[in-house]
């Protein structure tokens, strides 16, 4: 095994510990001592903490996944260039071969948040975590991702919409930009594995049964966890 591939590894293991942390139940536990997997769609991302806890409660977690897509994004590229590239950082471009390096780290990432060692390989649907692995990848397809994000949820109120047409853009943008196909592989692997965790939300959308993104309101009673499946999880994106 080549050094650059044990590093890869190692990274690639980080990022599955790192970004499984889940943010969200934390956040809600501590802001709004409310455990989100019991209420409203029961996932732990962004938009059920801003259904069941409130702004500042779904500010702070969409911060906290995106940063740590981010953050462990940008130490592996510097550490795996360090370990295995005598510190050769530049080999690590997104249009070199060794670049599928990050690409695999990212993937790490994805499947961290999706499938969270902390909660029984249960978690977030991986679109704020995504979208700061996508900078720490390569900061353009970050904001080719936002934008087209914003461009369709802001009309439309659906997060899942905006969620699941982003992900299926990833390796698209990644081609655009200059991404060989060993580096496309595991980043349309992560897009796979983000829509997969949106498929009950794909059913709803095409039944018109999706709900629209509002925040809580103070005082407001949340509705119990449905059973998934039962119309009411609407779990978009995170």
């Amino acid at each position: 095994m080549s050094e650059l591939t044990l590093w890869t590894a190692v990274f690639a293991a980080g990022a599955y510990l790192v970004c499984g942390i889940p943010f969200g139940l934390i956040v809600a536990m501590l802001m709004g001592h409310v455990d989100v997997r019991t209420v409203g769609s029961g996932n732990i991302g962004t938009t059920n903490v801003a259904r069941s806890v409130g702004k500042g409660a779904a500010g702070l977690t969409l911060l906290l996944d995106a940063a740590k897509g981010l953050v462990w994004m940008l130490v592996s590229r510097w550490a795996i260039a360090a370990l295995a590239l005598g510190g050769d950082v530049a080999s690590l471009d997104h249009t070199t071969s060794f670049g599928a390096a990050l690409s695999v780290v990212f993937l790490g990432c994805i499947l961290g948040h999706v499938f969270s060692p902390y909660l029984r390989f249960h978690g977030g649907k991986g679109i704020a975590v995504g979208f700061g692995a996508a900078l720490g990848l390569y900061w353009p397809i970050g904001v080719g991702l936002l934008a087209l994000f914003l461009v369709l949820v802001i009309p439309t109120r659906y997060v899942s919409l905006g969620s699941i047409v982003a992900a299926a853009s990833l390796p698209v943008w990644c081609v655009v930009f200059g991404f060989p196909a060993v580096s496309v592989a595991p980043v349309a692997l992560a897009a796979v594995v983000v829509i997969w965790s949106h498929r009950e939300n794909v059913r709803r959308l095409l039944h018109g049964e999706e709900r629209r993104f509002a925040f809580h309101k103070k005082g407001e009673k949340n509705e119990p966890s449905a059973p998934a499946g039962d119309g009411r999880d609407e779990g978009a994106a995170r």
